[in-house]
């Protein structure tokens, strides 16, 4: 029996069955979702996301992403989803968090002023130090789960043209500390005054090299304004342009995978 989900699953019914103390008003899919079938769920109590992974791979990792969730929660000055990790009747997982009201820096970027770009640019430095700065002594292991070591296990399962080089390179580089490992524009929520409020998606996080989420801000395109005050923020940046190469690697290896075999997904941000 499988452990994932595909559209053709009753979603709408296990959405409903979920949020049995709300009325379900709305659902829409969100075409952007590589990892899980993403839908917004709106009810009169308030607007939902819901998380459905879409092979075994992901169903693993979505509990991972509940766990980090939970534990990251109140340890940064930014808000963070309140994960909640629900089983349907076929036991498979899928996850559940209140929308954090706001508007991806992937919609806003190109449409800052000079002050507020400045301003975000300082606002996602100091998650990324704040972040990696948190006491992991009493994380759970979900949490302390190597970034490299997810990255290796992707690439191995959704890409036939394996990029050991950069897998090692990314190992030989590890540190012991908490990164968010996708800290992409779509990741990073603003409120209507352009401010920094939350970050969400934590699938990809573990411990690893802070500089790897430096690099992977850096890795789709930005406004060079952008960039340059983003990196004015950080001591050492000494292995953020190889960082950079890897996760270019490893975007293009997904986004292969993702083409193949779910071309209804939009991959318009890369």
């Amino acid at each position: 029996m499988r452990n994932y989900f595909t559209t053709k699953d009753p979603l709408d019914t296990i959405i409903k069955e979920t949020m049995s103390d709300k009325k379900v008003l709305e659902t829409k899919h969100i075409l952007t979702g590589w990892t899980n079938i993403v839908i917004e769920v709106t009810t009169d109590k308030g607007s939902y996301f819901f998380r459905f992974p879409r092979n075994p791979f992901w169903s693993k990792m979505i509990i991972k992403d509940a766990a980090v969730c939970n534990f990251v929660e109140g340890k940064t000055s930014f808000y963070t989803p309140q994960m909640t990790l629900c089983y349907d009747k076929k036991k498979r997982p899928f996850s559940v968090h209140k929308k954090i009201e706001g508007y991806t820096l992937g919609d806003r970027i190109y449409h800052l002023s000079h002050t507020a770009l400045t301003g975000v640019a300082y606002d996602t430095a100091k998650f990324i130090k704040e972040l990696s700065g948190i006491d992991l002594s009493k994380a759970p292991d979900e949490v302390k789960y190597p970034l490299s070591d997810f990255l290796y296990e992707l690439d191995h399962e959704h890409y036939k043209k394996h990029i050991d080089r950069d897998h090692n390179y990314i190992k030989s580089t590890e540190e012991d500390k908490l990164v968010h490992g996708d800290l992409n524009l779509g990741n990073i929520l603003l409120d209507e005054n352009d401010k920094v409020i939350g970050v969400i998606d934590f699938c990809f996080a573990g411990t690893g090299n802070p500089q790897m989420d430096t690099a992977r801000m850096l890795s789709r395109p930005v406004p060079e304004e952008f960039e340059k005050k983003f990196l004015s923020q950080f001591v050492d940046t000494s292995e953020v342009a190889r960082m950079k190469t890897a996760w270019k690697h490893i975007d293009a290896g997904y986004a292969e995978h993702i083409r193949t075999n779910f071309p209804e997904i939009n991959l318009n941000q890369l």
